[in-house]
């Protein structure tokens, strides 16, 4: 058994933002720490010869009426945003960067961006909201505009999203705890009970 929870997610993932919200109390319940880890869609669509949820023929009405469903059941604040889905990969790059320093700081950045966007109706591209979040989470914003056009921040993310792929993840919220995967908002009570079965 593992100390981690490993959360994958993607930035433009409603059910991603969703999770973020409740992961911690997830981790905490199941005495496990979250270990949170962007990745991008893109790649993984490509390789399953598939597109965003909501962009898909009849699947996708009823994706968007879900993910305001989801919302309003759980009481977490959400707007569909004007540009839906994005490709946030400076997020995913600059999460990548704080949590070099601070994984802290870097959650917190996380769940900060995941409301701008889908809460706040902000531009999760501009790197002034990035910033902003950033210095919001105790972080140095100033860092993002030079840190996520580093080589080695970008090859960490494509390392991240590879090496997430090779574990079998292939959309967000993506869980594995103790090397059992679990896909999606809806599984969290899923994971209570397989980790108090496990136990």
């Amino acid at each position: 058994m593992t100390d981690t929870l490993d959360f994958y997610f993607d930035f433009s993932s409603p059910y991603g933002y969703f999770a973020s919200t409740a992961i911690e109390q997830l981790a905490a319940d199941i005495r496990r720490t979250v270990r949170w880890r962007p990745i991008l869609l893109g790649p993984m669509f490509k390789a399953m010869g598939s597109g965003p949820l909501v962009e898909i023929p009849l699947k996708g009405a009823y994706a968007r009426h879900d993910i305001a469903r989801s919302a309003r059941l759980f009481g977490i604040p959400y707007r569909e945003p004007a540009v839906f889905p994005i490709a946030a990969v400076a997020a995913s790059r600059a999460a990548l960067l704080l949590q070099e320093d601070d994984p802290q700081q870097a959650a917190e950045f996380i769940k900060r961006v995941y409301r701008a966007y889908f809460a706040e109706g902000r531009d999760i591209t501009d790197m002034d909201v990035l910033v902003a979040a950033a210095d919001q989470a105790g972080a140095d914003g100033s860092r993002l505009p030079a840190g996520v056009a580093t080589d080695r921040i970008k090859s960490r993310l494509k390392e991240e999203v590879d090496a997430a792929m090779a574990r079998g993840v292939f959309g967000s919220p993506y869980m594995i705890v103790d090397g059992e995967p679990f896909w999606g908002f809806d599984r969290f009570e899923h994971i209570r009970k397989w980790a108090a079965s496990a136990s």
